[in-house]
């Protein structure tokens, strides 16, 4: 079958057994790997930004050539960059200084505009704060206003968890012949763990958010430590719309080195390159499968590729 554009490559990744992981951790149970790094860039966002576009499209909510501006981390820059370009929009990707350098080059390799907002005092490269995330957001506003663009705003736009409602949750349901019993999923946008919460929640899969340890927003818990190496999520300045009246079986808290050792343990064990939320969503599941989830089947999402990572220290010892 011959596509008529990449985009139309957007979604039906693989599920894979993670077995020997399973076998190593000693775990009772089984955790499902939805292979989303495999996307045409590289992440799960790539399904959201698709979803986001066509809607507004359609709607007439954006005109033919009009430009789109979006905060992201890397993610949904690249995926709206994607889509963008093959629709005919221009795309300005607003991104902080504190991502990785491979994000923001492949962007701009895409076709999109980049404008890098410096941390807020004291910021460290590679952990960005909800301070730095407040400064993306005054710039994502201010652009949209001068270029006469639409805001994409992946945290309010409903297309996001559609996107996961209509695609990633019935996929993983379908591949998995319905045996899936648990879901975990580290929260940004929040926009996957609700699509999929609103889509397997019925079928009686318990759904859990990942969080990084020291910044549980959404677990109702203070921010003691809110700089952590987790890219894309975590940013502890702000409610998750996508996940307001969404019913979650609990909160999970994954530190940034457990996030690290499970990214390396999808590399060397499995040949599965993931980045920091996706070994965070191993880490994840694998606190599910020796806790609430024993002898379940967990699924979990590759949010995104290694590749994407190669400036940061998630591979100075792997």
């Amino acid at each position: 079958m011959i596509l008529s554009s990449v985009i139309e490559a957007i979604g039906a990744t693989p599920l894979v057994d993670l077995s020997r992981i399973a076998a190593a951790e000693g775990v009772e149970g089984r955790i499902l790997a939805k292979l989303d790094h495999l996307q045409p860039g590289f992440s799960k966002k790539d399904r959201a930004a698709r979803t986001m576009i066509e809607r507004v499209r359609a709607k007439g909510t954006l005109a033919p050539g009009q430009p789109v501006v979006e905060l992201t981390s890397g993610n949904m820059g690249t995926g709206l960059a994607i889509v963008c370009g093959v629709l005919g929009h221009p795309f300005i990707a607003v991104m902080s200084a504190g991502n990785s350098i491979e994000r923001a080059r492949m962007m701009r390799s895409l076709g999109a505009e980049v404008v890098i907002v410096e941390q807020a005092p004291g910021g460290v490269p590679g952990q960005v704060t909800g301070a730095d995330l407040a400064l993306v957001e005054d710039a994502a506003r201010r652009l949209t206003v001068e270029r006469g663009a639409f805001r994409a705003d992946q945290f309010a736009h409903p297309g996001n968890p559609a996107a996961h409602e209509d695609g990633t949750g019935p996929e993983i349901w379908e591949q998995s012949g319905g045996t899936v019993t648990a879901f975990c999923d580290f929260a940004g946008s929040g926009g996957t763990l609700a699509g999929v919460a609103r889509a397997l929640g019925p079928r009686g899969v318990r759904c859990y958010a990942v969080e990084p340890e020291g910044a549980q927003v959404l677990a109702g818990k203070a921010v003691v430590q809110a700089d952590h190496p987790i890219q894309g999520g975590g940013y502890a300045m702000r409610a998750l719309t996508h996940l307001e009246g969404v019913p979650l079986a609990g909160h999970l808290a994954v530190s940034g080195d457990a996030a690290r050792e499970g990214a390396r343990a999808l590399a060397r064990l499995e040949g599965i390159f993931g980045g920091y939320s996706a070994g965070a969503n191993l880490a994840g599941a694998l606190q599910l499968l020796r806790g609430p989830e024993r002898d379940g089947t967990v699924a979990i999402v590759i949010c995104d590729s290694g590749l994407k990572y190669l400036s940061t220290d998630l591979w100075e010892k792997g």
